[in-house]
């Protein structure tokens, strides 16, 4: 596998002349140009090189180079790659505890959120996830719905069909009455473009990322929901490497990191927004308050299925629950 060509690998600005490099393959499926490999993974790989005097190295395999968006825990597991970047959301009931971060109207940030979910969510991470070694946890800035025609209250979804960004918007799908079309990010603008759905969950500059803009010209102008994510590494990756390497990756897995990681990110799809809201083709719905509680008072059914689905696992949901809402406050990252 080290033989592979790559796409782009980033070294230590300065490499040490008798150091003997660790390279690890890092693999995503975003595309090469989104926000967070230029402004998240780029920093904290170059950042780790650094603190390892040039001994950690990483190759960037983006795009699904390695595997499908839904397979990135399963490839970490495995060495496909010994880091992969994971929405725990896309295999639904996997992962319980961390999909508490789905739920809709928790978390109002994706950078002081991230710190607070990585904080948060370390408690849990080595028994929920025991095959691969959690090296971080963030949170995509909070995003809503976009759509062919207005969608401004919970009734006007009933008999739509929506790609959903996670398994707990597909459950508030369905609860609402509509249908559900499961296909990774990157082919959720074909779907709607051939009338598949109606509609997508989606943080709003990725609209035009992944050109979904082209399909979408309604836009729901409130926090609706969001998307969790892992920073999974191969256990027999990590334990093997030596021990200043690891501290080196050690010192690159923190909460801090966690919020750094995903700054640069949350700007860029809060800038979306005002994109949105200039195009003359495009129409932003802010909802009356009386709307908004509609929305809340909707999603409330969602809360309650997660805490059985805790339960079953065998864990606490209220004192999971409490600990969540108390890293929220603490970052002043939890919804009103």
């Amino acid at each position: 596998m080290r033989t592979l060509k790559t796409l782009l690998t980033i070294t230590a600005a300065v490499l040490a002349t008798d150091a003997v490099a660790a390279e690890l393959r890092l693999a995503h499926w975003l595309p090469p140009q989104h926000t967070l490999q230029t402004t998240g993974f780029e920093p904290w790989i170059q950042s780790i090189g650094e603190a390892s005097g040039g001994k950690v190295t990483m190759t960037i395999f983006p795009a699904q180079q390695l595997g499908s968006a839904t397979d990135h825990y399963d490839m970490a597991r495995d060495g496909i790659a010994d880091i992969t970047f994971v929405n725990p959301g896309y295999q639904p009931g996997r992962f319980p505890i961390i999909a508490l971060g789905e739920v809709p109207f928790m978390v109002s940030n994706g950078k002081s959120g991230s710190k607070a979910f990585d904080s948060w969510y370390k408690a849990y991470a080595e028994k929920e996830m025991a095959d691969i070694h959690v090296c971080m946890a963030f949170l995509q800035d909070p995003g809503t719905l976009h759509s062919r025609e207005a969608i401004k209250v919970p009734a006007d979804l009933k008999g739509k069909n929506v790609r959903p960004a996670q398994a707990t918007v597909a459950s508030y799908v369905a609860l609402l009455g509509g249908a559900s079309v499961q296909v990774p990010a990157p082919e959720a603008r074909e779907v709607i473009a051939r009338g598949a759905a109606d509609a997508i969950t989606f943080p709003w500059d990725s609209v035009y990322l992944f050109g979904i803009d082209s399909v979408t010209k309604h836009h729901l102008d409130m926090p609706l929901y969001t998307t969790t994510f892992v920073m999974a590494m191969n256990k027999a990756t990590y334990e093997g490497m030596p021990a200043d390497e690891r501290k080196a990756l050690d010192d690159h897995c923190t909460s801090e990191w966690a919020e750094k990681i995903s700054a640069g990110w949350a700007d860029k799809e809060q800038s979306g927004r005002d994109r949105a809201l200039s195009e003359k083709d495009h129409t932003v719905y802010k909802p009356t308050a009386e709307e908004a509680q509609l929305w809340k008072n909707s999603a409330e059914p969602l809360m309650a299925k997660w805490k059985d689905q805790v339960k079953a696992a065998g864990a606490d949901p209220e004192a999971v629950l409490k600990a969540f809402r108390d890293a929220l406050s603490a970052e002043n990252a939890l919804a009103e």
